[in-house]
């Protein structure tokens, strides 16, 4: 089965040793009249429900928060990655990722809310629930009618996921568990009708997934609502279990595969979250050009200030590049679930594996586009002024709202050692081939450079030709860190996060290069000179970084000529023959958002 889906569909990580043609890709030019017709009924209700009352999400209406779910229930926005024999839409992954898109970017709380219930909530149901579980609590789940959340987090278990202390105790009888125990940061604890959770049996050595109804006379208590930075009418609470009882076919999938449940649903969780910031960079960059359109000084608007100019080029080249690799990984993990389920796979287990299939590229986007939207949201208050640090604009709660999405769904740090952690254990067991590659690149380092002028005339050539240099420093500085620490090179915590830079940095070039690419084949380059800028520019600065982080793994973990040889090679792997003229790429972009007045790419 894996050959015949390895000949349709390219395996994750593998964008690291082969070469992508534009035309394998999917983009947001692609998105078929369907797709488009329900990201404008997603943006009219969050136009009319959410951004229209964005102050009682800011005044803590946690009954506001629950009415708006009802009604998006109602709309069938809840059921969108829900199979249509349990009351879902039954969508494909790129749908569900467009929804989750355009629905959250005008509220953080909201978008928490969302997330919660249809991802964490209501999904390992649908992967790992049987026939019984799935036909009696899906449906209320994609209606709305009842709403999820997961208990997973513990006070001493966050990151450490599979360490949690909370007991589940089979009763004499055999009928039911106990559980007992104490949850934290449960998003949706103050209205949810279920709960996911997580509870170890004895002394296994992985906890287990349990489906736990909400009744409070079940030996379920909780805490007032936390006081947070940001998301503040998302409901977040500590839940306790004393004694819940919880008969023994609301077992999850099998005991101790608990752990695995937790992760496949933050493998899940984690693309979609990236999602989840991008209409939230459209929103911040639009505004924030509206303002700088708007406001007079010095007898000028200050949207030809090239201070600011600046600023609104580099958020929107980042969300444009965020966008391009968001949807570029949905359309693989879509094309791979077909291609599983046409080999006879049930939709459970094509979703399942096709989504573990690219767990790399959906670490990668978690930490790339939740920075991002962080950054966005603090240049906007700058583009803004003291005006952007007042509770009267919505500068400010976007920026509360952006700082969660590095911590949850895995911290970017835990994701930044994961993807490369991933990466390495595909290539030893031979799913991504490299060993090959790096082997060659060594010999490129021990060879005569070529002196040869490269054809730059096409578009991208040499853009092309340093992203294909920039995968040489990751398979240089990766394969030495391997061989020199082998085993040991988890602990090395530092120079993985340096290699994880690097191959976020490279993914993210590579998927605004392809998108543009393509988008100029379609409508002329000169219909597309703004794309064309903002790829140029992404990638420039995506050099920087890789140049910066290669040079402190070199110097960290080689010496002597070794270190010499590698500095030469990251030298010359990131040489550009022509250097782009930052400035006008900046000003090219620029031009157009204050011409549109908007976000309009």
């Amino acid at each position: 089965m894996a050959d015949t889906i390895e000949k349709n569909v390219t395996r994750g990580g593998q964008f690291l040793v082969k070469e992508t043609k534009c035309e394998d890709i999917f983009t947001p030019e692609d998105f078929s009249e369907e797709q488009l017709m329900m990201r404008d009924s997603v943006k009219e209700f969050v136009d009319k429900e959410l951004w229209a009352h964005k102050d009682r999400f800011e005044k803590k209406d946690y009954a506001y928060t629950e009415s708006s779910m009802r009604k998006a229930g109602e709309l069938g926005l809840l059921g969108v990655a829900v199979p249509e024999e349990y009351g879902g839409l039954g969508m494909g992954f790129v749908s569900t990722m467009l929804v989750c898109d355009y629905i959250s970017g005008a509220t953080g709380s909201f978008s928490t809310a969302f997330g919660a219930h249809t991802g964490i909530g209501t999904m390992p149901i649908t992967l790992y629930g049987s026939e019984e579980q799935k036909k009696k609590y899906v449906p209320k789940l994609a209606s709305g009618e009842w709403f999820g959340a997961y208990c997973l987090t513990e006070p001493g278990a966050g990151s450490d996921a599979n360490s949690g202390k909370t007991k589940a105790v089979l009763s004499e009888d055999g009928t039911h568990y106990k559980i007992t125990g104490q949850k934290m940061w449960i998003s949706n604890a103050g209205f949810c009708s279920l709960f996911i959770v997580f509870a170890r049996i004895g002394d296994d050595k992985n906890i287990t997934g349990f489906i736990v109804e909400n009744d409070p006379s079940n030996g379920i208590s909780m805490n007032e609502e936390e006081h947070k930075l940001g998301i503040r009418a998302s409901s977040t609470r500590q839940v306790f279990f004393n004694d819940t009882k919880v008969p023994v076919e609301n077992m999850l999938s099998e005991r101790g595969n608990g752990f695995k449940i937790a992760m496949n649903a933050l493998n899940v969780g984690r693309i979609k979250l990236a999602a989840a910031c991008l209409d939230a960079q459209r929103r911040v960059t639009s505004g924030a050009v509206k303002y700088s359109n708007e406001r007079i000084q010095f007898n000028t608007a200050i949207s030809s200030f090239g201070a600011i100019r600046s600023k609104l080029a580099e958020m929107a080249t980042n969300c444009y590049a965020g966008e391009s690799a968001s949807y570029r990984a949905a359309k693989d993990i879509e094309d791979r679930i077909a291609a599983r389920e046409a080999e006879g796979s049930t939709h459970q287990e094509a979703e399942l594996k096709g989504v573990e299939e690219y767990a790399i590229e959906c670490s990668i986007l978690k930490v790339a586009v939740s920075e991002d939207v962080q950054n966005c949201a603090d240049e906007g208050i700058q583009v803004f002024g003291g005006m952007g640090f007042s509770e009267d604009t919505p500068m400010e709660s976007a920026w509360r709202d952006a700082r969660i999405a590095r911590i949850y769904e895995g911290t970017n740090e835990i994701n930044r050692m994961l993807s490369v952690g991933m990466l390495i254990k595909k290539a030893m067991k031979g799913h991504v081939d490299l060993l090959g590659p790096a082997m060659k690149v060594q010999e490129e380092l021990m060879g005569i450079p070529s002196f040869d002028t490269p054809d730059l005339s096409e578009l991208f050539a040499e853009e092309k030709g340093i992203l294909a240099n920039l995968k040489k420093v990751f398979l240089m500085v990766a394969g030495s860190a391997v061989q020199k620490y082998g085993p040991d090179l988890d602990s090395h915590q530092q120079l993985l996060m340096a290699a994880s830079d690097i191959l976020i940095e490279i993914y993210m070039a590579e998927s605004t290069i392809l998108r543009t690419e393509k988008l100029a084949k379609k409508e002329g380059e000169a219909k597309v000179q703004e794309q064309i800028a903002m790829a140029k520019l992404y990638l420039y600065k995506a050099v920087d970084i890789v140049n910066s982080k290669g040079k402190e793994g070199i110097i960290s973990f080689a010496e002597g000529d070794e270190q010499r040889m590698m500095l030469m090679g990251l030298k010359r792997f990131t040489k550009y023959t022509n250097n782009p003229n930052v400035v006008a790429l900046r000003e090219v972009i620029t031009s157009k958002l204050v011409a549109e007045n908007e976000y309009c790419f």
